[in-house]
């Protein structure tokens, strides 16, 4: 996935859990009439930085879930959390879907709608303001929230790739 690049490896002794985000029946027309399956979108985190998202397809419900844990356990990214929030703003594009989001105080909550909701609280943010612009479809939702969150890096990430100390990164 584009935009990505602070993929790492988890050991297997973390716990995450998962959400499903989305669940779409879709049908494919045949000879013999139609058949039906069913593809899951799901978000799967620590709620303590770590987060990655997957999607799986089968005849059932159950198992479309099962392979969508699966795949995201696969693609797991480190998300910087500082005091429940993120560090900065940032913004992020996938296919038509636009998202927004910003730190914000402690006691705001999780404003953010839908999909963006369920990764920003996989994630572990308990306070942001976030806004998603242009398309819903919670497939590019999911993956734009995920890219501007791999984006994220906070102040002592900045210092060490500056070559310089904390606090003149505060100044300036």
């Amino acid at each position: 996935m584009a935009g990505i690049s602070n993929r790492f490896k988890i050991s297997s002794d973390i716990e995450l859990k998962d959400r499903l985000v989305a669940i779409n029946r879709v049908t494919k027309v045949t000879k013999g009439g139609r058949t039906f399956s069913f593809s899951a979108i799901v978000v799967v985190g620590n709620e303590d930085g770590v987060i990655g998202w997957g999607l799986g397809k089968a005849g059932e419900v159950t198992a479309a879930i099962a392979k969508g844990v699966e795949s995201a356990k696969k693609n797991l990214i480190k998300v910087p959390v500082l005091k429940g929030t993120v560090p900065h703003e940032q913004t992020a594009r996938f296919g038509g879907a636009e998202v927004f989001i910003k730190p914000a105080s402690h006691g705001t909550g999780v404003v953010a709608g839908g999909a963006m909701r369920a990764v920003l609280e996989s994630v572990g943010v308990t306070d942001v303001l976030a806004k998603s612009k242009g398309s819903s479809n919670p497939h590019n939702l999911v993956k734009a929230t995920i890219i501007a969150l791999g984006e994220m890096r906070d102040a002592r990430t900045v210092a060490q790739n500056r070559g310089v100390s904390m606090d003149k990164v505060f100044r300036g």
